[in-house]
């Protein structure tokens, strides 16, 4: 009997999708870095940053022992520690900057400071960059009060503690391009060292392929309900990028990628890395940029066109958040150390770790990603051009339904071109490059060919 040419045509495929999947691959170099994450160490550095007393952004400069000059001093020196270690690719500054007076939170002119530690790429070619955060300043309950204690353990030593973790581990790697770690200040009195580092790259131009901010990591434990979660995390991303041009928002439109910013791709892209690495957390995608009409230090930078997301932890107690230190009805009200989570902090620093160094040894993202509109056909064909760069050993094609989350399903490919048996009607599709150790560059959404 004579094969039937559309079974062996399916069973082409099948075979072919087959040989496609790739195995995850986990780098020994990413897990080994991951074992060098200690909650002791960060303890310790959100302990020593509570002793500043206050680190109010208008609190006092010139002690060296409280308020926001001797903290900044202070990271500053943790950051030339490592700059030791690192055989001088990591270098650190305090990067001050004048504010005008507001009329809102900023009652004079003052002057702020950024502390920066930058880990110089390898590759003179590679002009990517990526930058981590977490906010220096802290505030009681009266954001303009700079004089009373403001321990800010959780809100927000531990985003600065995550950083500097990354920052003292992966200093001791080599990393083809950029990396900036940078503690900012004027958070709590309207984001304002953010903005003058986002507008530092705007100007500059820098090619910032992602932004990831750390701002509450280290608490498990919600007021009122109680509940208590060491397995989850909140990643915040953008819907619609703010800087959206007209074409952009008629393709949007039109393909229906309201759920695709690249924000929103990095943001899946946390999920997935996550899932790989690191153990007993899951990454909740929250689809908006903050909190219900709230805001973060990566905003600026969504504001300036970057890619940016925020990580915060999955449920926040208001007792110890914004709060003067004192004790009522038999509360402890304050944001102090004795109230974190210091396990679940660690885990939070490890997703971030696993992210922030897979995107740092990537391959550049795959350029003019399109899919062929031109038949009617329940198959989607999918091209691409290679990227410059690191050398690509293959392609990810990243599959879900309309109504997912995440990504459901991946392809691995070799070549810049695939034609899969899922129809573009029903399924969202991305491609991303893939190197030989699994480092995969963040998913780009395609656009039509016709």
């Amino acid at each position: 009997m004579k094969p039937n040419p559309i079974t062996t045509f399916i069973l082409f495929v099948c075979f072919s999708i087959t040989t496609f999947a790739q195995s995850t691959v986990d780098d020994p170099e990413i897990k080994k870095m991951l074992s060098e994450v200690k909650s002791e160490n960060m303890e310790a550095t959100v302990r020593k940053l509570v002793s500043f007393g206050t680190r109010h952004t208008l609190s006092d400069t010139k002690s060296n022992t409280r308020g926001i000059g001797a903290a900044q001093r202070w990271v500053k020196s943790e950051f030339d520690k490592y700059a030791l270690a690192s055989g001088g690719r990591l270098t650190s500054v305090i990067d001050f900057f004048t504010i005008k007076a507001d009329g809102k939170r900023i009652a004079t002119d003052s002057q702020l400071g950024n502390v920066m530690a930058t880990l110089k790429g390898t590759d003179p070619t590679d002009d990517r960059v990526m930058i981590i955060s977490g906010h220096l300043d802290s505030r009681a309950s009266d954001v303009m009060d700079a004089k009373s204690d403001a321990p800010g353990a959780n809100d927000d030593a531990s985003g600065v503690a995550a950083m500097m973790e990354l920052a003292r581990i992966m200093s001791q790697r080599e990393f083809p391009f950029t990396l900036i770690f940078v503690a900012v200040v004027g958070e709590e009195q309207g984001l304002y060292g953010a903005k003058h580092l986002a507008d530092l790259a705007k100007e500059g131009k820098w090619n910032l392929i992602a932004m990831l901010n750390n701002d509450m990591i280290g608490n498990s434990l919600s007021s009122g309900t109680l509940l208590r979660d060491n397995t989850r995390v909140r990643v915040f991303s953008e819907t619609i990028p703010y800087l959206e041009t007209e074409a952009e928002a008629k393709m949007r439109k039109s393909t229906n990628r309201d759920n695709d910013s690249p924000s929103r791709q990095l943001a899946r892209y946390i999920k997935t890395v996550t899932n790989q690495y690191v153990d007993q957390l899951d990454i909740n995608l929250v689809y908006r940029n903050d909190r219900f009409l709230r805001g973060g230090d990566h905003t600026p930078f969504s504001q300036n066109g970057f890619t940016a997301i925020r990580f915060c932890e999955m449920n926040e107690n208001y007792d110890h958040q914004h709060q003067n230190v004192r004790k009522e009805n038999n509360i402890q009200y304050g944001d102090l150390p004795e109230f974190m989570d210091f396990e679940y902090m660690k885990k939070v620093t490890c997703s971030n770790l696993a992210t922030f160094s897979n995107l740092a040894w990537s391959p550049k993202a795959p350029t003019n990603v399109g899919i062929e509109v031109k038949d009617l056909t329940n198959f989607s064909t999918l091209l691409w051009t290679a990227p410059e760069g690191k050398a690509v050993y293959g392609y990810n094609i990243l599959i879900r339904e309309t109504g997912s989350q995440h990504w459901e399903k991946t392809i691995f490919v070799k070549d810049t071109k695939a034609e899969i048996p899922y129809s573009k009607d029903n399924f969202f599709f991305a491609v991303q490059a893939v190197d030989a150790l699994g480092h995969s560059s963040l998913p780009v959404f395609p656009t039509p060919i016709r």
